[in-house]
């Protein structure tokens, strides 16, 4: 459960993160954040440990008793945007893929996604964007050494560099992992908590 998402909204009530429970509630705890609930309001630690947990709820267990899980924290002092430069790592790729085999179109659970090299490392592939590509099992072990043409596989898509945040992913996504993220994920209600306000 610790390890479970949490979305992390910098002051202006805009998506720059994913981070894990365990590092929202350190958060939480140093007063760098405060937790958002499904009324949108905002509450430090001690104030967030308060709450009544319901039934359903997810939460965590601690000598005091159990505290909810908040799903969305907002900072209080840092206001900068999502860089534009697209980490090149297994997440954003896995992102840019769609989380589907770049061979066949399957999309299988995230643990049975790997990542493959169009060009083999073995025959001068290197690790970048345009030569990385995420693949099911089967077709990693079909394809196996050699380049898609050699293994007779043709990839869905070219691989290149994303122009995109991953967060601008999760928004435009038709599944979000967590009801709590919505408001705050999709476009039309994220212009509405990042519209100027006029006196």
């Amino acid at each position: 459960m610790l390890n479970t998402s949490v979305l992390v909204l910098n002051r202006s009530y805009m998506p720059i993160h994913v981070t894990s429970v365990r590092r929202a509630f350190s958060l939480l705890y140093q007063g760098i954040a405060r937790a958002i609930d499904a009324q949108y309001q905002t509450f430090n630690f001690e104030e967030w440990s308060q709450l009544a947990v319901a039934r359903d709820a997810d939460a965590i267990g601690t000598p005091g008793g159990l505290i909810r899980i908040p799903r969305v924290v907002v900072l209080l002092t840092f206001d900068r945007l999502p860089r534009r430069h697209v980490r090149f790592s297994r997440i954003n790729l896995m992102a840019r893929d769609n989380f589907q085999c770049q061979y066949c179109g399957v999309k299988p659970a995230r643990q049975e996604l790997n990542l493959d090299h169009v060009v083999p490392r073995a025959l001068g592939g290197r690790s970048t964007w345009e030569n990385v590509v995420t693949s099911c099992l089967a077709c990693n072990r079909k394809k196996g050494g050699c380049t898609p043409r050699q293994a007779q596989m043709k990839l869905l898509s070219r691989p290149q560099r994303p122009r995109w945040t991953p967060l601008l992913n999760l928004m435009l996504s038709p599944r979000v992992r967590y009801e709590e993220w919505r408001p705050f994920l999709s476009i039309v209600d994220a212009s509405y908590w990042n519209v100027e306000l006029v006196d």
